[in-house]
């Protein structure tokens, strides 16, 4: 049997959700290999309580140690959140394989009045330092002055552009951390999730809007934003795999993982994205699609005075000139 082949992942609980997925597709395909999980923290994991829109951090705040370990041979496949890896990989790096993209919308994540009108002491009302809504809750919906909890600049900017009077402030952990922090402290109204990692962790929306999951603090409730309202980030919904250049063994395993749909349409995105300027933080957002042979891709940017949106097609074997043509669109 040849040795280990070990799969790099970070240690919160959607990267394990992640790599885990990834690893049971491995043992899967190539049953007679090896595989196992190898964890490693990233400079991200320690700055739990920093904001990730600050501009002087580096990029690959969430990827750089697992880098590091697959060029000293520690890992040998690395397993990503495809929309935290940057477009610029470092040299004797690639992207080796994307896997088939899940739901690609955000998520609203609210109190529900109903369930605190019924479960709150009822010898106290429930007033505005406990308010909280009904299912189904939208954008549009929102109070005056809601606080939306993000630090995202790009769910801030398309949520600012849409309800100027709302207050957006920061908040940081791993999806439970979140989740915990909305149902708890009044002084936050809704925070926006993805969809995908929310699946991934086992979460999900029950037909009266209800948050369901293990450990979902009770009274949550949550709705799913259309790609009308919340256009994702560039690669959401989509787990990428980072190998070592030139090594046949990774590259035949990732030709089993890719899903080669997905990486048209992610591969277009990153594209746009690295002609923006390249930073996964950016206040942009893209989402390309395809239909049969032909590729589309629609954008905005926030980084001007003003929003910027357009969209662009070609055939699926130019996906990243297109991803560049939509760049250049709307910097022009």
């Amino acid at each position: 049997m040849s040795k280990t082949i070990y799969i790099a992942t970070r240690g919160s609980a959607l990267a394990l959700a992640q790599a885990n997925m990834i690893l049971a597709q491995c043992r899967e395909a190539f049953p007679d290999q090896s595989f196992d999980l190898k964890i490693i923290k990233t400079t991200g994991d320690k700055l739990q309580t920093a904001s990730l829109a600050n501009a002087e951090f580096p990029k690959g705040l969430f990827t750089k140690e697992i880098e590091e370990a697959l060029l000293v041979n520690e890992a040998d496949l690395a397993v990503h959140s495809l929309k935290d890896l940057p477009t610029e990989l470092p040299p004797k790096l690639k992207l080796g394989a994307v896997t088939r993209r899940a739901d690609v919308r955000d998520v609203l994540v609210y109190r529900d009045l109903e369930y605190m009108v019924n479960h709150v002491d009822s010898s106290k009302p429930v007033n505005q330092a406990q308010r909280g809504y009904r299912p189904w809750l939208s954008l549009r919906a929102l109070p005056h002055g809601a606080v939306v909890a993000t630090s995202s600049t790009r769910r801030a900017a398309q949520v600012q552009e849409q309800r100027p009077d709302v207050k957006i402030v920061p908040i940081r952990g791993n999806v439970g951390t979140r989740l915990k922090k909305i149902a708890d402290q009044s002084e936050l109204d809704v925070t926006i999730l993805a969809a995908a990692g929310l699946q991934r962790l086992g979460y999900s929306i029950t037909p009266a809007g209800q948050l369901t999951g293990h450990d979902v603090p009770p009274g949550l409730a949550a709705t799913a934003l259309s790609v009308s309202e919340m256009l994702p980030c560039v690669g959401q919904a989509a787990i990428g795999i980072e190998i070592r250049e030139n090594d046949p063994r990774l590259e035949s395993i990732c030709a089993k993982l890719n899903h080669t749909e997905t990486h048209a349409c992610v591969t277009a995105e990153r594209a746009f994205l690295s002609a923006m300027g390249g930073g996964c933080h950016l206040a942009v957002a893209a989402l390309a699609e395809l239909n049969g042979n032909e590729l589309s891709i629609r954008g905005v940017s926030f980084l001007d005075s003003r929003p910027r949106r357009g969209v662009a097609s070609a055939p699926a074997d130019s996906a990243a000139a297109l991803g560049s043509q939509l760049a250049s669109q709307l910097k022009s």
